[in-house]
């Protein structure tokens, strides 16, 4: 069994996880992921459905649980950075990398389904994979396992910026 204790304000376990700062960060990420998607679901159903798209796209049903893996990892990825000790101006960077990049992430659905623009979704999602490789760069500096936790997630934003590319080529 293990052993809970309290140190100041925070209560961990004996593994030393802060399990309510890992469960806040998870749940940031996964909110960044899901608002943008309510928000632009209507054109999801009417008119991404009406686009052309390449044969490698995967079923829509595909990118809910992909997505919610990814955010959730990125989520273990933040609180690995937040939690280690080291200088605070590297690690503010950091996450302000990672912050950047989470808003670029919202900014692609507005961009793509809310403004139905496959051209400047296109843009966008270029700059989110190159703010994603900077971020790895970045947290690799300070945690080398909160930089691999992130790598699924540029592997899986590089095969939507080919989908993007394609659906932009298609439906010109």
């Amino acid at each position: 069994m293990d052993t809970v204790f309290e140190t100041g304000t925070r209560v961990e376990r004996r593994d030393g996880v802060e399990w309510g700062e890992l469960a806040l960060t998870i749940a940031f990420c996964e909110l960044v992921g899901i608002i943008p998607g309510m928000l632009t679901a209507a054109e999801l159903e009417t008119w991404y459905r009406t686009l052309e798209k390449p044969s490698a796209s995967p079923p829509d049903w595909v990118f809910g649980p992909v997505w919610g893996l990814l955010f959730a990892l990125m989520g273990v990825s933040l609180y690995l950075v937040r939690r280690e000790r080291v200088d605070s101006r590297s690690k503010t960077r950091a996450i302000g990398l990672f912050v950047t990049q989470l808003a670029l992430n919202a900014t692609w659905s507005f961009v793509f389904f809310g403004r139905r623009s496959t051209r400047g979704g296109f843009a966008i999602i270029l700059l989110l994979g190159s703010a994603i490789a900077v971020t790895i760069g970045s947290f690799a500096r300070i945690n080398r396992r909160a930089a691999l936790l992130l790598v699924p997630y540029l592997l899986w934003v590089g095969f939507a910026t080919y989908l993007n590319y394609e659906i932009w080529r298609l439906n010109r």
